[in-house]
């Protein structure tokens, strides 16, 4: 059973620096696709980043320039380095990770992690 978690979430003052962890376990393959939504208040999910396993990545533009997508394959880790952070970007953020093709073949999502950025 594939299980997913996220950890990095904190609060930090307007300009400030966090940095986001996913670790998915138990899949029996790399997973194919990994990403970060975020969801504030009053809001619907939105995708904030995504990268699959042959390195693509993409950003929404709200966080481009501000925001890096990289993970570790070997670690089936990945993480969001959050730069600049406005308080626009408070939101609980979710890892999900898709898997295709394989007995772990499902879409999974992470518990979220708060990130609350003051003015």
């Amino acid at each position: 059973q594939v299980q997913v978690v996220e950890s990095g979430g904190g609060w930090v003052q307007a300009g400030g620096s966090l940095r986001l962890s996913c670790t998915a376990s138990g899949s029996t393959v790399t997973p194919h696709l990994m990403a970060w939504y975020r969801q504030a208040p009053g809001k619907q999910r939105e995708l904030v980043a995504i990268t699959s396993n042959v390195g693509s990545r993409q950003y929404a533009d709200s966080v481009k320039g501000r925001f890096a997508i990289s993970r570790d394959r070997a670690k089936n880790t990945m993480y969001l380095q959050m730069n600049r952070l406005q308080p626009d970007d408070t939101a609980v953020y979710y890892c999900n990770v898709q898997i295709y093709g394989s007995s772990s073949a499902g879409d999974y999502w992470g518990q979220g992690t708060q990130v609350t950025v003051s003015s």
